[in-house]
């Protein structure tokens, strides 16, 4: 609306103008040689603005001759870019489909009409990637270095192909130069974390993190638990030769991820030492509700010492109620219960974890109780022999890396990637138990008393007798032991049944770790 205004105004003015000049009495004389020409006002006006554009259009038309030839090679240099840019198009398409033939042939064409642009390097170097040409991806590379719009990319591409060819030298370096000329690149803040992390530069790496946090290059939930576990791996470094350091370390740790489970376990055990048990308690109960772990289970047995061994079975129902659907309770009640000889609790916990999931630590744990209770070796062997092709119990497991102990780092140099979960292998030997156990049609169910061994109900298979024959003389064998009364059990494929009266060494078989 206020152009329009505008544009009527100028109009009236220029309206205006010229009834003022028509109106305005005069003439205009021009003499060339002893001829003159008299015309009036209005009319010399009009002739002079029509010699005007008549002059400018003949500069225009000079204008333009003497220019063809530079207007010609703009033309055909636009031409050429529009050309290049097009197969830097089509050669990117074909490294993206991985047609190496297609992507060479677009890249020395682009290479032919662009030079040294950045598409054209860019293009050059993934072809060169794509045909596992290592010298030729770097050229191209370290060609990007000497632009400062891609400077930064050809950073990055050297620094991926260092990293290809295991130079840590290189790669350290141009991660360092890209993390200081560029700190807001993600990846040169990813490189120089995973490499102080590998390089156990606990600090340094934590001021890495704090740095991406406060650039916005990583959120704060993550920065906290990547800071946490930073400060565990520092803490157990430190706990030989300065333990208050440690302390100090692994409670800052607790305070950012109170789950964290070497943080709180440490913290327990340096609280234990100074002799504050229930600080120590308070720590690993509040870890046990976040994630039930058996390093957390067995501190909180030994976080008082001179307990007995129903004292420490108390502290294992004190878990239990905390977390009282998790597996690890009913492995610590069970454990405990082991050791104060409380057998019934012991079997009541371990008939529903067999019963759940036969792993590797129930079979041991059931071994056990049968050494300790009855003595029986051959269900003690028969347990045992099913320990070694039950399924895994949970591990720390990374990346398929099985470890079992906690690692701040993986082996890529991911830090806190060690999670408490199955491993791979765990799902195979699931499987293999399962199949085992469809071999053979299951029996009707025994009626076991309370209190009495729990066992999934087996078949007896036909299993060769060891005695001789009738015809042959018997050797000397130590008469068997007379039949345990009021206890049914069912038979297990194993059992060599039971062995020579005697003196039973008491076994203990390992469980946590």
């Amino acid at each position: 609306m206020l152009k329009l205004i505008a544009f009527f105004a100028l109009l009236l003015a220029v309206a205006f103008g010229f009834a003022e000049v028509a109106d305005t009495p005069g003439h205009v004389l021009l003499q060339w040689g002893e001829t003159e020409y008299r015309v009036s006002l209005l009319t010399g006006l009009a002739g002079l603005l029509a010699g005007f554009l008549v002059l400018l259009v003949i500069w225009s038309v000079l204008r333009l001759v003497f220019r063809l030839p530079s207007l010609i090679g703009l033309a055909n240099r636009m031409r050429r870019r529009e050309k290049g840019q097009l197969a830097v198009a089509r050669g990117l398409v074909a490294v993206g489909v991985g047609d190496q033939r297609l992507a060479e042939r677009h890249a020395r064409d682009s290479e032919r009409l662009l030079g040294s642009e950045p598409l054209a390097l860019l293009l050059k170097a993934q072809t060169a990637q794509l045909a596992g040409n290592e010298k030729g991806a770097e050229l191209a590379f370290k060609a990007m270095l000497d632009n400062p719009d891609t400077h930064h990319l050809g950073l990055r591409g050297l620094f991926v192909e260092a990293t290809r060819r295991g130079d840590n030298v290189a790669s350290r370096l141009l991660a360092e130069e890209a993390y200081r000329t560029n700190p807001g690149a993600h990846w040169a803040n990813d490189a120089m974390l995973r490499m102080k992390a590998q390089e156990g530069a606990w600090r340094e790496a934590i001021g890495v993190v704090e740095q991406a946090v406060s650039r916005r290059l990583m959120d704060k939930i993550e920065g906290r638990r990547l800071r946490a576990v930073l400060l565990t791996a520092a803490a157990l470094e430190s706990q030989e030769r300065n333990p208050d350091e440690a302390l100090t370390l692994a409670q800052d740790a607790v305070r950012l991820a109170p789950g964290l489970v070497p943080a709180a376990v440490l913290v327990a055990r340096r609280l234990t030492a100074k002799g504050d048990t229930g600080k120590a308690a308070r720590v690993l109960e509040t870890a046990w509700k976040s994630e039930p772990h058996p390093d957390l289970a067995e501190a909180h047995l030994v976080a008082r010492p001179g307990d007995s061994a129903l004292d420490r079975l108390k502290r294992a129902r004190t878990l239990e109620k905390i977390q009282p659907h998790a597996r690890e309770s009913r492995f610590i009640v069970a454990r405990a219960a082991i050791d104060a000889r409380e057998f019934a609790a012991a079997r009541e916990a371990l008939e529903a974890l067999v019963l759940e999931k036969a792993t590797t630590r129930a079979c041991l744990l059931m071994a056990e109780l049968e050494d300790s209770e009855s003595g029986n070796q051959g269900l003690v062997r028969a347990w045992l022999a099913r320990a070694s092709r039950a399924p895994r119990d949970p591990a720390w497991v990374a990346e398929d890396s099985v470890s079992d102990h906690w690692k701040p780092v993986s082996p890529t140099g991911l830090i806190g990637a060690y999670r408490w979960q199955e491993p791979p292998q765990a799902q195979d030997a699931a499987l293999r138990a399962r199949i085992d156990a469809d071999r053979f049609e299951a029996p009707a169910p025994l009626e076991i008393a309370a209190g009495e061994a729990m066992l999934p109900p087996v078949p007896a298979p036909v299993v060769a007798s060891a005695a001789p024959m009738a015809s042959e003389p018997a050797p000397d064998a130590p008469e068997p032991a007379p039949p345990v009364e009021e206890i049914v059990r069912p038979f297990i494929p194993d059992d060599p049944g039971p062995e020579p009266d005697g003196p039973k060494p008491t076994r203990r078989f390992r469980l946590f770790g």
